[in-house]
């Protein structure tokens, strides 16, 4: 690897302070020239979506994250109106809870409870675990998921400051299973605290949905909108991330200010100027435009060790397609994993340097600690120094061996430049979308997986139900598979069985031959 070969590929973003270093990708020498329609088309579609094009032709919808950060892209005045009147609504209703206008019966707000799924949790995680520093505001916790021992974990975190407890429910619909469940047994803490939910309640949510009707008429202490332009895995700079972020005393304007200031870097027509476009060109060049090879993020940093899992979902729910647009199967996506550094150099290095040849590297370097320490652990050595050191070396380490990696390089982790690394993901997965073919703005295969789920859920009411039914007898899963006429489900009602026996909601005997087990709903504790 050659300095002049380093510098064709480094890309400073000055007055950003961030840089992309692409040389370690190993492009080939025509493949910039043979890229270019594919360039042109990515461009010219990006430039249609900003401007209101629809771009869900499943759902027929726009998408407008990027007006998010730049009412004045929106492709409408009621839109800009609207986006205008809620950033002030968001504003005030912060200062409101910060200064004690608004608090719970008992007093003001301490703690603040966030409840959501997917997007709606792993935007809002990401910015409480990079940028929260200090005491500056509500103390944060989330529920994202409908394990009730996650319920029971958070529980002994919050005992005894329910009263204190502001709650944030976040759900499009607010019918999905994970935030309505989480919903329901937080209501049901709250009650046997004998304290009144709505005074601890705001919602995020469409406007007319369940959550929005129950939030309006219960009074809820506010709520405000989803907007169906904007999804889940691309709504952490609307209220979805905004408004807890506030809350903690995050600055959101920053926030902001540096998504938009990416997005008008990333909307450059000279490709080796644009760093969306240069990345998406390594992902292509790196995994040969079919997955060939995963992406591993390793962020040198602590406070961006969520980031791996924060691009799992806006990559991999936005790529990874059975069918490109015209209907053609094609099996797309990229998979995507990640460790912070130096712990990767501890756990999986070994396997990037010297194993199977299936990985594309990104390293997140920060230069600035925010807290820098002036303890030398050696002569001249901080531990800063030394995270910066594994970084180059292990980034040396892969080289060596023609691993490709890529480098984008942050000055210090803080609201500004966060805002400007996640646009940059964003623009990116656009690109590359276009790119393979794909449309990176629905997610089919995720409506399939509830379907199933709900399918499962609704076998397990009817065993309940004939069992209870035949409380008196005992049944073998082909017993019942074929009693409820399913005979071709006794797999699925074994372990149904199975899972409602570990839950002491059934009993069985203890025999050790699946077709001879046997099955009895359980008198006592039996949920109705």
């Amino acid at each position: 690897m050659t300095w002049e070969t380093f510098q064709s590929y480094f890309l400073d973003l000055s007055p950003l302070p961030l840089s992309l270093d692409t040389s370690k990708v190993f492009f080939q020498c025509s493949f910039f020239e043979s890229m270019q329609p594919k360039i042109a088309q990515a461009l010219a579609q990006m430039a249609d979506l900003e401007a209101g094009s629809i771009a869900n032709p499943d759902e027929h919808r726009q998408v407008g994250h990027y007006w998010l950060r730049n009412f004045n892209l929106a492709p409408n005045e009621p839109i800009r109106r609207l986006l205008q009147e809620n950033k002030q609504k968001r504003k005030t209703f912060v200062q409101s809870i910060r200064n004690g206008t608004i608090q719970s019966p008992q007093g003001p707000f301490q703690n603040l409870l966030c409840i959501g799924i997917g997007g709606s949790a792993l935007g809002p995680q990401l910015l409480t675990d990079a940028l929260v520093d200090g005491a500056n505001g509500l103390q944060t916790f989330f529920l994202d998921n409908t394990d009730p021992d996650g319920v029971a974990r958070l529980r002994n975190r919050l005992d005894p400051h329910w009263d204190r407890t502001l709650v944030l429910v976040t759900s499009k619909s607010g019918s999905t299973p994970e935030p309505r469940n989480g919903l329901m047994e937080i209501r049901a803490i709250f009650q046997e605290q004998r304290l009144h939910f709505p005074s601890h309640a705001v919602a995020i949510t469409c406007e007319g949905s369940p959550l929005d009707e129950v939030a309006k008429g219960e009074h809820w202490l506010a709520s405000f909108p989803m907007w169906d332009w904007v999804g889940g895995r691309t709504s952490l700079l609307s209220h979805v991330g905004l408004l807890p972020a506030a809350l903690q005393g995050i600055d959101t304007d920053a926030l902001l200010q540096g998504a938009a200031a990416m997005d008008t870097l990333t909307r450059r027509t000279y490709t080796f100027q644009n760093p969306a476009l240069m990345m998406a060109l390594a992902w292509y060049a790196g995994t040969d435009g079919c997955g060939k090879r995963n992406l591993v993020f390793l962020p040198y940093k602590d406070t961006l060790s969520l980031f791996p899992k924060y691009l799992q979902q806006l990559i991999m729910e936005s790529l990874g397609k059975k069918e490109d647009v015209s209907g053609r199967i094609v099996h797309q996506g990229l998979t995507v994993y990640g460790n912070k550094g130096s712990t990767d150099q501890h756990a999986y290095v070994q396997q990037l340097r010297d194993g199977l040849n299936d990985a594309l590297v990104t390293f997140l370097e920060v230069q600035a600690a925010t807290h820098p320490s002036s303890v030398h652990v050696e002569s001249d050595l901080t531990s800063n120094d030394f995270l910066e050191g594994f970084f180059l070396g292990t980034r040396a380490a892969l080289t060596e061996v023609q691993r490709p990696s890529i480098t984008i390089t942050l000055s210090q982790v803080n609201a500004y430049t966060l805002g400007a690394l996640v646009a940059l993901f964003e623009r990116t997965v656009g690109f590359y979308a276009t790119f393979i073919g794909v449309n990176a703005y629905h997610q089919p295969g995720v409506e399939a997986g509830k379907k199933a789920a709900q399918r499962y859920l609704h076998l397990q009411q009817q065993l309940l139900t004939y069992l209870r039914t035949h409380r008196e007898q005992s049944f073998t899963a082909e017993d019942l598979a074929h009693a409820l006429l399913l005979p071709e489900q006794t797999e699925e009602i074994f372990k149904l069985l199975e899972y409602l026996t570990a839950n002491q909601r059934l009993t069985r005997n203890n025999a050790s031959s699946l077709t001879q087990r046997t099955y009895q709903i359980h008198c006592e504790g039996d949920v109705a």
